[in-house]
C-alpha cells in the first residue's frame, strides 16, 4: 500500500515538474519567435514556429465513401483519395491533333537568359515534386544547370513533348472546414517538379503580354501589383458615394465550387485562340495537359 502511495506522490510530482518545464520552454520559445518576427528575421520565425508545432502531417484518417460508409484501413483511404481524385481532375480531353510543321508556326526559342530568370524567380525551400530534386541545388549548379535546362526547355518547346516527371503531381489534401470525412471538404496542393516550373514560369511570361492586352482593367486578381485591397479600396470608395448621394447600391458576391478543377480545357483552348494567343503556345499547354498523372499523399502512403 505504501509503495503506491509513494508512486501515486511521485507520479504527480513527476507530472507538475513536465509542465512546468514544457510552459517554462514553450515561454522561451515564443520569445525567440516575437524576436524573431520584430526584427524581420522570417524564415527563422517560420522555422521555429514548425518545430513549435511539430511536423505537419496530411490526416485523412477517416474517410466517406461515395455511400457515406466511413473507411478508417489505409488501403481503403487510399483508394477513396484515389477515386475522388480522379473524378475530379479527370476531364473528357480530345487526344491532340498532330499538326505538322508547316501548319505550325513556332515561337522564338528559349533563352539562357528566361532560364536564368525563371530559376531565380523560383522561391527556396519548397517541397519537392515527383523528381525530388530541391531548386536550391539547380540554383547552386549556375551555369551547368543553366545550359542543361535550356536544351530540355529547348526540346519541349520545339517537339511540344513534356518529359513524364513534368507532367506528374502529388497532390497533399489539406482540410477546410466542414466535415473532414468528406473528401469534397479538402483542398489539394499539386506538388510538381522544380525543372517543369522553370518551363511553366516561361511561358507565362510569353503569355503575359497577351493577357495584359485582354484583361480588363478592372481585373485584379492573379495580377502584379494588384490584389484584394485594391477591390475594397474601391468598395469603400463606391460606398462613400453612395452614402454621399443617398443612392441604394448592391454587390453580388460568387464562389463558384471548385472553379478552378472544372475549367473546360477545350474551351479554354478556343478562347486563348479567339484572344490571339499563338497556336504554338496553346498546343505547349495541351501537350501539358494531355495524360497527365498524379498521386495522392496521404498519412498511410501514396496512392498508385
Amino acid at each position: 500500500m505504501g509503495d503506491k502511495q509513494t508512486f501515486t506522490k511521485l507520479n504527480a510530482f513527476f507530472q507538475r515538474q513536465a509542465r512546468k518545464d514544457k510552459e517554462r520552454y514553450l515561454k522561451e520559445e515564443c520569445q525567440k519567435i516575437e524576436e524573431d518576427n520584430q526584427k524581420g528575421r522570417t524564415r527563422d520565425l517560420f522555422k521555429k514556429i514548425r518545430e513549435v508545432k511539430g511536423k505537419f502531417t496530411s490526416k485523412t484518417g477517416i474517410l466517406k465513401d461515395q455511400e457515406g460508409r466511413s473507411l478508417s484501413e489505409g488501403e481503403e483511404i487510399k483508394k477513396r483519395c484515389k477515386e475522388y481524385t480522379e473524378t475530379l481532375y479527370r476531364k473528357d480531353l480530345n487526344t491532340i491533333e498532330i499538326v505538322e510543321e508547316k501548319e505550325l508556326e513556332q515561337e522564338p526559342d528559349i533563352l539562357e537568359s528566361e532560364v536564368q530568370w525563371a530559376l531565380k524567380r523560383i522561391a527556396n525551400n519548397k517541397a519537392t515534386g515527383i523528381d525530388g530534386i530541391p531548386v536550391e541545388l539547380l540554383k547552386n549548379m549556375g551555369d551547368t544547370a543553366v545550359k542543361t535546362q535550356t536544351a530540355l526547355c529547348q526540346q519541349v518547346w520545339r517537339t511540344l513533348q513534356w518529359p513524364t516527371d513534368w507532367k506528374r503531381s502529388v497532390y497533399i489534401p489539406i482540410p477546410k472546414k466542414g466535415d473532414t470525412r468528406e473528401c469534397s471538404n479538402y483542398r489539394t496542393i499539386a506538388l510538381i517538379s522544380h525543372a517543369s516550373k522553370v518551363m511553366l514560369k516561361i511561358i507565362q511570361a510569353r503569355l503575359q503580354p497577351y493577357m495584359e492586352r485582354e484583361l480588363p482593367d478592372v481585373q485584379a486578381g492573379f495580377r502584379k501589383g494588384r490584389g484584394t485591397r485594391d477591390q475594397i479600396a474601391n468598395i469603400r470608395w463606391i460606398m462613400e458615394k453612395a452614402r454621399e448621394y443617398q443612392k441604394e447600391f448592391y454587390f453580388c458576391f460568387i464562389d463558384y465550387t471548385k472553379a478552378f478543377d472544372c475549367v473546360d480545357h477545350d474551351k479554354l483552348w478556343e478562347i486563348l485562340k479567339e484572344m490571339g494567343i499563338p497556336k504554338h503556345l496553346i498546343h505547349l499547354m495541351k501537350s501539358l495537359y494531355e495524360n497527365q498523372e498524379a498521386t495522392v499523399r496521404t498519412e498511410h502512403g501514396d496512392t498508385e
